[in-house]
């Protein structure tokens, strides 16, 4: 068993959003994406993977295959290996997603940026 605390993994920079891995475990990655006020996340496709994501704290609006939706603090959101998404953290508060990768294409997709 391992126990962290998403807190922990909760780090922001003025450069750029952040990615902390909590879990790397077979074929399934975890971990915090992290966004000061007017951080975004770029359009991406995970192919082969299904994408869950919870938004520990914050609101944003998550686009998904060109649709915008509305998330906030609480929201759970699954997104399939064929659909296009990004992140914008268009409000004035920091935003913290808890991600977890059921499956990760390739090393690179689990690694701290």
């Amino acid at each position: 068993m391992e126990k962290n605390s998403v807190e922990a993994f909760m780090e922001y920079s003025e450069e750029r959003f952040t990615k902390r891995v909590i879990y790397k475990k077979g074929e399934t990655t975890a971990f915090v994406l992290n966004f000061l006020p007017g951080q975004e996340l770029p359009v991406h496709k995970h192919p082969g993977t299904e994408v869950y994501l919870y938004v520990i704290t914050g609101a944003g609006t998550l686009v998904i295959d060109g649709e915008e939706t509305d998330v906030t603090k609480a929201d759970l959101i699954h997104v399939s290996s064929d659909e296009e998404m990004s992140f914008e953290n268009n409000g004035n508060e920091t935003v913290s997603l808890h991600v977890v990768l059921s499956k990760f294409p390739s090393d690179q997709y689990a690694k701290n940026i």
